[in-house]
């Protein structure tokens, strides 16, 4: 998996603020009433530099442990040198790391766990992969709370009829094979979220959404490149009108004019 999910500490600095703005809240002011009593561990799977820890521990009871689960040990070293967030009670919470790839994650690794988090993972794995994850989980019980997997679904203001076009070469780039590995793309929450309930699992959906605008300009470009980047790598045919659409939506930026709408699904898995 490293080899696909090269990301910056810049590039996941960026997106933070907005990716606490469109968790939903609603799914994780939930968790809470699934835990046990005592202390908590929470497994955060594929955690980069811990923004989802930041996010959820000041929603959690304590006291609380985090395993950071990555292959990229700068990023999660990144985590450990930032100001440890604190539980809904003030106590800073403890922090481990695990390195290693997740698609070796085996079921003996979320031993132990009160709660399994993720953040934007889904998209990126394999079928087989989702299989393994979803049955580390079925085996250690624990609530299960995955956040911001793509949809595929963009809109766009002003309108343009081009977009259509960059949105399905964009989705098919999710969906590619890289080394043999087939990526689940925009179906990863949906097979996910179909696996638990075949499980017998409760679970609930919530739609949410990044929203890009003059407040945010340097995410909205930033976005904006890596999408129309994505879409001329899956499908070079579109070279042919990619400088005149890319001018266009620049232009649009630097007069606060353009603005996108990013949906997610965010995912609440919890045994009966």
């Amino acid at each position: 998996m490293s080899e696909l999910l090269e990301v910056s500490v810049d590039w996941l600095a960026l997106r933070e603020a907005e990716d606490a703005r469109a968790r939903s809240a609603a799914l994780a002011d939930t968790v809470p009433r699934l835990l046990g009593a005592g202390p908590l561990t929470v497994h955060d799977l594929g955690s980069g530099t811990g923004s989802m820890m930041r996010w959820l521990a000041p929603r959690l009871p304590g006291p609380q442990t985090w395993v950071l689960h990555d292959w990229n040990a700068n990023l999660t070293a990144r985590a450990s040198e930032e100001q440890r967030p604190r539980d809904r009670s003030g106590r800073p919470v403890a922090l481990r790391s695990r390195i290693g790839e997740l698609d070796r994650l085996d079921a003996g690794a979320l031993h132990g766990a009160s709660l399994v988090t993720a953040s934007a993972l889904l998209d990126v794995l394999t079928a087989a992969e989702a299989h393994a994850i979803v049955d580390a989980c079925l085996v250690a019980r624990a609530p299960v709370l995955l956040s911001l997997s793509v949809t595929g679904d963009v809109a766009l203001t002003p309108w343009d009829p081009r977009d259509i076009r960059f949105a399905r070469a964009f989705n098919a780039h999710q969906r590619r094979e890289i080394a043999g590995r087939r990526l689940l793309g925009r179906y990863g929450a949906t097979l996910v979220g179909g696996l638990f309930g075949m499980a017998g699992w409760h679970v609930r959906t919530a739609l949410t959404t990044w929203r890009l605008d003059r407040r945010q300009p340097l995410l909205l470009q930033e976005w904006f490149d890596g999408w129309t980047g994505a879409a001329l790598e899956q499908d070079p045919r579109l070279l042919r009108e990619a400088a005149g659409y890319r001018e266009l939506r620049w232009a649009q930026r630097s007069r606060g004019e353009l603005a996108a709408t990013v949906y997610h699904l965010d995912l609440l898995a919890w045994p009966r």
